[in-house]
């Protein structure tokens, strides 16, 4: 069945040849994009929905998630507002509320929060695991992620568990936890940082992961700078996520390769860290996404508009940036071509907004602007 949205106001493709479009339509069908034109000229379908002068854009791309969890870290926010400052150890609380946690506990809690993404306009979501740190809760977090995300990477060096020593860890991530989840995920990634993992524990995670067809990501330059960006950029990661602390020599680095800067501003604040410099980036020619960082201790949103908002108040990017980089840069930290866009054949994840443009969503911070979803041609929300 095929569906033509008509009365768009302002249309967001992403598409260099289509650019944005004013009094628009769309045509839906067999979950993808199979128009894309002035509302003049649309052509019959089997469903007409008329927006009504709203604008439209791709669905976002939320492309760094942490969502296979338990427990609550509410006293550990408080106590960081109080000035207490962020340290890698909290990912230890919700080791161990994960651990005891049932299958059908962790599903359920995966399940609301990306239903809560969804209603917001997310429609292409990729999730970690990282908050199992054992073999078993490892596999069963990768599980439960590939039955229901669209990308999971996996992340067993999140943290070295308690009691555990970092090598003989390092070890276990490298063999027998990465051969337990292969099947399961798309990527690896890993937590190179102070208190985390250091240079050469990181480059082993990587290669080993690798060397099992599994693509790399890296959190990187978080907390102060690092060899987090040297790392992703020499081991052709798709992206290092965070960027919070770049030397001259990591903004260049990044300008110069495929690998996407992604930037967490909902991160930045909760932590009361400096946003990363996405200007900066930008204007030296990296290719940058914005994502959510969705998780209990150091960012718990799964609001891509609240990031996109911040990105534009507080770190300089054009309302355009912003939302590109959160749909189209997303799909490129993901290293897909079938998301983030709304071009003919692409797949269908369509955000309506009610609001004339993109730009209510910096204009009118905070305050709740989704209209519709589509999902895969799919009206969800």
């Amino acid at each position: 069945m095929a569906t033509v949205i008509t009365g768009i106001g302002e249309l967001t493709t992403n598409d260099p040849e289509t650019g944005k479009l004013n009094d628009a339509a769309l045509v839906i069908e067999d979950g993808k994009i199979v128009w894309a034109g002035p509302n003049a000229q649309a052509p019959a379908a089997d469903e007409r929905v008329d927006v009504e002068g709203r604008a439209v854009l791709p669905g976002w791309v939320d492309s760094h998630t942490h969502l296979v969890f338990a427990g609550d870290r509410t006293a550990e926010f408080e106590a960081r507002m109080a000035g207490k400052p962020y340290q890698a150890g909290g990912i230890a609380v919700t080791v161990g509320a994960t651990r005891a946690a049932s299958d059908a506990e962790l599903t359920a809690n995966l399940r609301r929060h990306v239903d809560e993404a969804v209603r917001q306009g997310t429609t292409c979501l990729e999730t970690k695991t990282g908050y199992g740190l054992s073999v078993v809760d490892e596999a069963r977090s990768a599980r439960i992620a590939a039955s229901i995300v669209d990308e999971v990477t996996f992340l067993g060096a999140h943290l070295v568990p308690p009691g555990a020593g970092a090598e003989s860890y390092v070890d276990l991530v490298c063999g027998e936890m990465l051969d337990a989840v292969v099947d399961d995920v798309r990527w690896a990634d890993v937590f190179c940082e102070t208190g985390a993992f250091d240079e050469d524990q990181s480059e082993r995670v990587l290669l080993a992961a690798r060397d099992r067809g599994l693509g790399l990501r890296v959190h990187g330059n978080q907390l102060g700078e690092g060899p987090g960006v040297r790392i992703a950029v020499e081991l052709g990661a798709a992206s290092v996520d965070h960027c919070t602390y770049l030397s001259d020599d990591d903004v260049e680095a990044l300008a110069a390769s495929e690998t996407v800067a992604t930037v967490l501003p909902a991160c930045d604040l909760s932590t009361r860290q400096p946003l990363a410099p996405a200007r900066r980036l930008l204007d030296a020619g990296a290719t940058v996404a914005l994502a959510s960082n969705a998780n209990p201790g150091s960012s718990y949103t799964t609001s891509m508009a609240f990031c996109v908002a911040t990105a534009v108040l507080q770190m300089r990017m054009t309302v355009e940036e912003a939302v590109w980089s959160a749909t189209a840069g997303g799909a490129r930290a993901l290293r897909r071509n079938d998301v983030g866009a709304l071009r003919v054949g692409a797949r269908a994840d369509v955000h309506v907004l009610d609001a004339p443009s993109v730009t209510h969503l910096a204009y009118r911070p905070g305050v709740p602007l989704t209209w519709a979803v589509w999902r895969c041609g799919e009206r969800v929300f």
